[in-house]
């Protein structure tokens, strides 16, 4: 279990420690797409197809294309299909509850779990991870914020939502305990199995406020105008992809890969065509503890 001290802050490992514990891509490391090279740079993966676990229910990252149910649309699914097609494999994508792909990636029932997964070290004693991206947190609100919560010091006594097995649900269990111990009204803590349910929640008021994903927030009350955005928490999480302890090969042809596409720029117009920041960018690290 993770261990919140404070209120949240060690949750978010700093880039200078991050790079302490794995390697980074340099741009002068960097090695072009050579798809048509996949066996000779990586024998391994040479004529398998990779299986990578998404939800299919976390807009903007990956989500079923309204048009075509069995496709799936977003910023993870579409970087996923850069980076193999770089590698020159073919992949596919596994559907699953969020909560069920880690346990997946990390027995090899999938090969990879790309989802906005965040960085842990007690996650990272389970998988290896690749990190790509920086995050932060939203809180989701009633529309009007009618329990006037304006930061995590104010959820005592209220109905809180997270998602089963987030970082995000651990935080506010370690909330929770805080307010017990002052005297205070306990939370009612809620999880999730899927973030639409989380929604609904809040809509039909049997929620007071989710704990999300900062472009999740923003894309969830664009469509539904009886919620709002709130405070941030959480800044500058570390987003990676997971991989089963050992896939030594798969997390080096993967984080080139990343190297490469970001140094074209076709992973800064992913990320626009979602209305994520291409700031939000990172040299690909490669982390196993």
């Amino acid at each position: 279990m993770i261990r919140l001290f404070g209120i949240c802050f060690r949750v978010a490992v700093s880039a200078v420690a991050l790079l302490a514990l794995g390697h980074q891509a340099h741009a002068t490391d960097v090695k072009p797409c050579q798809p048509e090279q996949v066996a000779k740079r990586y024998p391994g993966l040479a004529g398998k197809t990779v299986v990578v676990g998404q939800d299919a229910v976390s807009l903007p990252y990956s989500y079923h294309d309204p048009n075509n149910p069995d496709h799936i649309l977003g910023a993870d699914a579409d970087y996923a299909r850069a980076v193999f097609a770089c590698i020159g494999v073919p992949v596919t994508f596994q559907i699953a509850a969020w909560s069920g792909l880690l346990p997946a990636v990390a027995s090899g029932r999938i090969d990879v779990m790309w989802d906005d997964l965040y960085y842990t070290p007690q996650r990272a004693q389970r998988v290896d991870y690749v990190l790509y991206s920086l995050a932060s947190d939203t809180a989701v609100l009633r529309k009007g914020n009618p329990k006037n919560i304006t930061s995590l010091d104010d959820l005592c006594g209220v109905r809180a939502v997270a998602g089963l097995g987030t970082v995000e649900a651990l935080l506010l269990i370690n909330l929770n305990q805080k307010c017990t111990q002052a005297g205070k009204q306990p939370i009612q803590v809620i999880t999730y199995q899927d973030r639409p349910s989380a929604w609904q929640m809040i809509e039909t008021n049997r929620a007071d406020i989710v704990l999300s994903s900062s472009a999740m927030a923003a894309a969830a009350t664009a469509e539904h105008p009886a919620m709002t955005t709130g405070f941030n928490f959480l800044p500058d999480v570390k987003v990676g992809i997971a991989t089963a302890k050992g896939r030594t090969e798969l997390e080096q042809a993967i984080a080139d890969a990343m190297a490469a596409t970001l140094a074209t720029g076709q992973i800064a117009k992913i990320y626009a065509s979602y209305k994520l920041d291409p700031k939000l960018q990172l040299q690909p690290v490669i982390l196993t503890k």
